[in-house]
């Protein structure tokens, strides 16, 4: 596997491609704490500026951890395809209703029980401040093949992984 570290621009646009493909991710707050405090959250958007946007609820755990520090740590799999991101950001909590609309989708109501109108509903900002990332670049397949060949003896690049700083 070899190195590539990006930087700003390009930075932000492998944490873009590997979040929206991925989706879903661990959102970890309280790091000081233990055990740690972490839930799955669903990406809803990453913006142009690289910032990683999410819906949650005021009253939530994760809302009040924020409150009280705004360090977290986002980790992103996805096993079938070999990609992986390790996200270490800044977090805000977001209640803007002209932003929450844009973010919000039918799929929420799940979550809201008064939908986009929910006076509950806040968003969570979170802007990275360093990444770390895994990407075979090929499919799962490929990619067992490749770690054949090189368990054979044979020299084969089977991804790349590096440092993302912002």
């Amino acid at each position: 596997m070899s190195t590539k570290n990006l930087y700003d621009k390009n930075a932000r646009e492998k944490i873009k491609s590997l979040v929206e493909d991925i989706k879903t991710g661990i959102l970890v707050t309280d790091m000081l704490s233990k055990p740690l405090s972490a839930i799955p959250m669903t990406a809803k958007e990453v913006d142009e500026h690289g910032a990683i946007w999410f819906l949650s609820r005021s009253d939530s755990e994760h809302n009040k951890n924020i409150e009280k520090d705004r360090d977290v740590q986002l980790l992103f799999s996805d096993n079938s395809d070999k990609e992986y991101i390790s996200i270490f950001g800044e977090a805000f909590i977001e209640t803007n209703r002209q932003v929450l609309n844009e973010l919000y989708s039918k799929v929420d109501d799940a979550w809201f029980e008064k939908g986009k109108d929910d006076p509950k509903l806040t968003g969570i900002k979170v802007n990275p401040k360093e990444a770390y990332y895994w990407d075979t670049k090929t499919n799962k397949y490929i990619t067992l093949f490749k770690i054949g060949m090189a368990a054979a003896g044979k020299d084969t690049d089977i991804g790349e992984k590096g440092k993302l700083e912002l």
